[in-house]
């Protein structure tokens, strides 16, 4: 996936490529975790598709609900799915920091035209 420190760093056209990769791995993380909360609060609190798919993005970025819960199912699955959301975004942020922090301990890893290693 990454090149070994022993090869050349890769160009910056296939760095945004790989950027690109990665970025899409993020994102479709992060829908199908939205997704899970929609399908939770609808199925568990009986919100309307609308209800559930706010409170869902809203408990997935971090901000909590917005409708008042009625049931313990609902509670308890609320309570669950912060905790599950705290995990995807920090999941998240490191796939998406991932190649950068690779490429620039990469650069420092290159010897110089001078034979140092």
């Amino acid at each position: 996936m990454f090149e070994h420190h022993q090869q050349p760093l890769i160009s910056r056209r296939a760095f945004i490529r790989r950027m690109g990769r990665f970025a899409a791995s993020a994102l479709l993380l992060v829908a199908v975790s939205w997704f899970i909360g929609i399908l939770g609060y609808k199925l568990l609190e009986g919100m309307s598709w609308i209800d559930s798919t706010l409170n869902a993005a809203m408990i997935l970025g971090g901000m909590g609900p917005v409708n008042q819960l009625n049931t313990n199912a609902g509670k308890i699955f609320a309570s669950l799915y912060a905790l599950f959301s705290g995990v995807v975004f920090l999941v998240s942020v490191g796939v998406l920091l991932a190649p950068i922090i690779h490429r620039l301990l990469h650069k420092f890893h290159i010897p110089s035209d001078k034979g140092e290693n």
